[in-house]
């Protein structure tokens, strides 16, 4: 496998990713509410209209759902363009991948910049600067991402080496 081109794929999907997170939830934060801990929502609903948030709710589940079908395609393009040669080649260049873009997400995008922008906070929720920085519970939310991630990563492996 070619690691300048591995290194450059990471570094495609990530701005890639932050672009994908980052433009809706400046532009309409309720987007990701679903992703807001549990009493920034709380104190969201007091004062609006309750929208679907829980994790398996039909708008969560598709909105992730897509996302998982996304990232299985883009997967199955990085596999080839690394030149992954088998099925555990493929299965550590994109778990690879997707690790780098969970713990970027979790340390870099909500405790850094969600806990501090302003434009991300939910109507209503300005004033919850400590619930805004619970780094707690971006990390577990990371841990469940990290454990996602094998469904895509295992299934374009699998796909990958049979098509290969």
């Amino acid at each position: 496998m070619n690691w300048m081109i591995i290194i450059c794929e990471t570094v495609i999907m990530t701005i890639a990713f932050t672009a994908m997170v980052m433009i809706p939830l400046v532009k309409n934060p309720v987007w990701w509410i679903h992703d807001y801990p549990e009493d920034i929502q709380e104190e969201y609903f007091k004062t609006h209209e309750r929208v679907p948030s829980k994790f398996f709710s039909r708008s969560v589940l598709v909105k992730k759902g897509c996302a998982l079908l996304v990232a299985l395609v883009l997967m199955l393009v990085l596999m080839k363009l690394a030149g992954a040669y088998d099925f555990w080649s493929a299965l550590a260049l994109s778990y690879g991948i997707w690790l780098f873009i969970d713990w970027y997400d979790c340390f870099f995008l909500d405790w850094v910049l969600f806990a501090n922008m302003k434009a991300v906070r939910l109507p209503g929720t300005e004033h919850m600067d400590k619930a805004y920085h619970q780094k707690r519970y971006h990390f577990v939310q990371s841990l469940w991402g990290m454990l996602i991630g094998l469904i895509p990563c295992l299934i374009g492996a699998a796909i990958y080496a049979n098509i290969t």
